[in-house]
């Protein structure tokens, strides 16, 4: 199975990648493998650490005040990340379109196939569709794959808690 780039896909494992940070390169292989991607080389620590990096710069997309510096930022990450669309069958299980250079190693592929995703996900779905959780005390990205696209919360539970407090303050008033 490979990452869907035209789905949700990368930016769910971007966002999986911010919120539990991997605890060794082993350990972000085996969880970039169980959601899908193809790890062709045993993951090192240099791919762990370009990954956090990246993603630190990912963040700042999340965090872009407005859709024209969303764009701005992550159109440096696609400039650094990807390479032209290209046809592959590498691992011998159906030809996909690849945004990156063959022989990449993981963090590079991740780079790439988190940029393309997320800017593919943006464009497909509404540039405001990257975003916090509304929730004071929680704030944690996630990419918002709601239907209408007015998802505020990261979490169902994030969204009750902030309704609890809500109707509590409205019966204390």
């Amino acid at each position: 199975m490979h990452l869907n780039p035209y789905g949700e896909d990368p930016v769910r494992l971007a966002v999986d990648l911010v919120l539990r940070q991997p605890r060794s390169a082993a350990d972000l292989g085996r969880r970039c493998a169980s959601a899908g991607v193809v790890v062709d080389a045993r993951p090192t620590d240099d791919d762990l650490h370009e990954v956090e990096r990246f993603l630190a710069r990912w963040l700042g997309v999340v965090d872009a005040a407005t859709t024209e510096q969303r764009a701005e930022r992550l159109n440096v990450l696609l400039a650094q990340s990807s390479a032209y669309p290209r046809l592959s069958d590498h691992a011998g299980d159906g030809w996909h379109i690849h945004y990156r250079d063959a022989d990449l190693a993981l963090g590079g592929v991740l780079r790439a196939l988190i940029s393309v995703g997320t800017a593919l996900h943006l464009t497909g779905r509404g540039m405001t569709r990257l975003r916090r959780c509304a929730l004071d005390e929680c704030r944690s990205p996630f990419g918002d794959f709601s239907r209408g696209g007015r998802q505020r919360y990261c979490s169902p539970g994030c969204a009750n808690r902030d309704a609890v407090r809500r109707h509590r303050a409205k019966k204390s008033a």
